[in-house]
């Protein structure tokens, strides 16, 4: 049986000042779907940091570049997803450069900056990342947090 879903998309100019039109779509969205304000405000975050990264990163040396951001809403989870045509990185270098991830290493020589793909990864239920001609962050957020526990339970590590 297919899955479907409804389809949301915003097309935002590459300026700091609509990022907050990205987290109002997001948070009328979530909220019509049955969201807890708690969630809510996890994908808020989520969403933000991904835009603003977009921005700062992919786009900052494209004059007239755009962050394109896609809801789509299933019954049982959210899908976000924020894509540029900017200039690709590699997440682990960038993790490295930055300092400690790691259990045990001192976080007071951690450099300021970077923690953007961390706070999205700790907030989502699951991240993916994809490049090809730019970057899409593709996140999701289960409506029911049980749904969470279930599809862990399924991955073999």
């Amino acid at each position: 049986m297919a899955t479907t879903c409804d389809k949301i998309e915003l097309l935002l100019p590459a300026k700091p000042e609509y990022v907050s039109l990205g987290r109002l779509a997001l948070s009328g969205i979530a909220s019509q779907a049955g969201f807890s304000y708690e969630a809510i405000e996890d994908l808020k975050i989520a969403v933000s940091e991904a835009i603003t990264n977009s921005i700062h990163h992919g786009l900052k040396e494209v004059a007239d570049g755009e962050v394109k951001v896609e809801f789509k809403l299933y019954d049982d989870k959210l899908d976000v997803i924020v894509t540029d045509k900017g200039k690709s990185f590699n997440p682990e270098a960038k993790k490295a450069d930055i300092g400690p991830y790691k259990v045990g290493e001192e976080t007071d020589v951690m450099r300021i900056g970077g923690l953007g793909l961390f706070l999205i990864e700790t907030l989502m239920d699951d991240v993916k990342l994809y490049y090809d001609d730019g970057v899409s962050v593709v996140m999701t957020k289960y409506i029911d947090e049980k749904q969470v526990e279930e599809n862990a339970e399924s991955v073999s590590t």
